[in-house]
């Protein structure tokens, strides 16, 4: 049994949703040096939003990531698209990938859950000279109807040195690409959450979006009903007549290898 916890639920239907984000991604890859031709490493690639995206840009594309129950997803997604991708299950800072052997280096809200100083060194040794690098990330909001009930009922997660959405603040980013890196640039964008209703967006976060699923799963059963109901309250706000929906701040950063 895969232990993961993005095993948990069902990733396809949160990779479905932030496809966008994905394909702006690997845009802003394409606009730094051509992908026509390129080799191309999707880190942490989850079921394949990027490795696809890549790959229909031109780019012979590998896909890494630690549960292989998502490759295995990814490499079924990629044969019915008629695309040739090879899939790696390994760690996204530490994929055994020959050094200097990428010209650019994608991942869509995927490195941001790896330990920030070995995924850097990572993506330094498996990329060219002057390779592109191009990841998303989520941005600290004031105020997060997905996580905040988290907070409120388990108390704060237990530090461990980073988290995600530090790869959202632009003097973290330049501190730690500073090294390794030039040419760093910071494109902001919003991406809308949308549910048909506030029940819609509490199934999803207890059978489908894996980090939820899995918190679920582990806690008690008088926690799991403290977090719906705190889940609930924060979600009705944004609920009017026809759907439930709110606005999340990403970046997508891009930078040379020096």
């Amino acid at each position: 049994m895969n232990a993961s916890p993005w095993a948990a639920g069902r990733y396809e239907s949160v990779a479905e949703r932030i496809v966008s984000i994905a394909e702006r991604t690997v845009d802003a890859a394409d606009r730094r040096q051509p992908l026509r031709g390129s080799a191309l490493v999707d880190l942490a690639c989850g079921t394949g939003s990027a490795a696809l995206a890549a790959a229909a840009r031109g780019a012979k594309v590998t896909g890494v990531d630690l549960t292989a129950d998502l490759i295995r997803i990814a490499q079924e997604k990629a044969t019915r698209a008629g695309h040739a991708v090879s899939w790696v299950t390994a760690d996204a800072a530490d994929t055994g990938l020959p050094e200097s052997s990428y010209d650019a280096a994608v991942s869509n809200m995927g490195i941001i859950f790896v330990d920030p100083d070995q995924q850097v060194g990572e993506i330094r040794r498996v990329l060219k000279p002057h390779g592109v690098l191009a990841f998303s990330s989520w941005v600290r909001a004031a105020s997060n109807p997905f996580f905040d009930p988290i907070v409120a009922v388990l108390g704060a997660p237990p530090p461990k040195g980073f988290s995600p959405d530090q790869w959202g603040e632009r003097t973290t980013v330049t501190r730690r690409l500073f090294e390794g890196f030039t040419d760093v640039e910071i494109d902001e964008g919003t991406f809308s959450w949308e549910f048909a209703s506030v029940e819609a967006a509490l199934r999803f976060l207890e059978h489908e979006s894996p980090m939820h699923v899995d918190i679920f799963r582990r806690v008690d059963p008088t926690q799991r009903e403290r977090l719906r109901a705190g889940f609930r309250d924060a979600l009705t706000p944004h609920a009017d007549d026809t759907l439930v929906s709110f606005d999340t701040p990403y970046v997508v950063v891009s930078a040379i290898r020096r």
